[in-house]
């Protein structure tokens, strides 16, 4: 099992934000199985949900336009076939901003408001 990456420093974007509008789909589907949500944790790992797309990130700090950001790569599921993409965000207050990629396959916007910022693990 991997080892947790080192926290270097203080993370601005950990935490649980709901996906409030995706560019290439409706909140019909986005929220299919229910609410769609990205989630950045501690040790440069998180998680996404959306309609019946989930998948685990692997995510790394940046800076984006002068915002905090993160670049992360993900692996997971879309309607039970196995996908892999990438992806990026960035922070503006508590307005989270980014793009998603399925390899191969489909890509899009997306917003995103703060639920909760993450605890320290």
């Amino acid at each position: 099992m991997p080892k947790d990456k080192p926290n270097r420093k203080a993370d601005p974007i950990k935490g649980l934000f709901h996906i409030v509008e995706m560019g290439a789909w409706d909140a019909d589907y986005f929220n299919e199985e229910h609410q769609a949500f990205i989630e950045f944790k501690s040790g440069g790992r998180g998680e996404f949900h959306f309609g019946y797309c989930q998948g685990i990130m692997d995510c790394r700090q940046t800076m984006k336009d002068g915002n905090p950001g993160v670049e992360f790569s993900w692996e997971g599921n879309d309607e039970m076939t196995q996908v892999i993409g990438r992806g990026w965000a960035k922070l503006e207050g508590d307005r989270l901003t980014g793009m998603i990629y399925i390899h191969q396959g489909e890509e899009s916007s997306f917003t995103a408001t703060r639920v909760r910022k993450s605890k320290s693990t």
